[in-house]
């Protein structure tokens, strides 16, 4: 997965797959999602990204929380 911010667009883009969309959904709340072909989504875009206080502007990174499962859950680590 790959996020990118474009900060003249205040556009939050997280990027499943390289496979190049074909149909985009917007959703409430200023949330579109894009599908390749075969119908998997391919990115999420959030608009209004830093107003909606998802990113910083001036922020650089985007931190990410690891998940962890526990072996009592039959789960493994992410």
């Amino acid at each position: 997965m790959k996020i990118r911010y474009d900060s003249e667009a205040d556009i939050l883009l997280l990027l499943f797959s390289d496979e190049p969309p074909v149909d985009a959904v917007e959703e409430g709340g200023g949330v579109v999602i894009s599908y390749a072909e075969n119908g998997d989504p391919v990115s999420l875009e959030f608009l209004s990204a830093s107003a909606r206080r998802l990113i910083l502007p001036d922020e650089v990174s985007v931190p990410i929380q690891k998940m962890r499962l526990s072996a009592k859950e039959g789960g493994t680590h992410i």
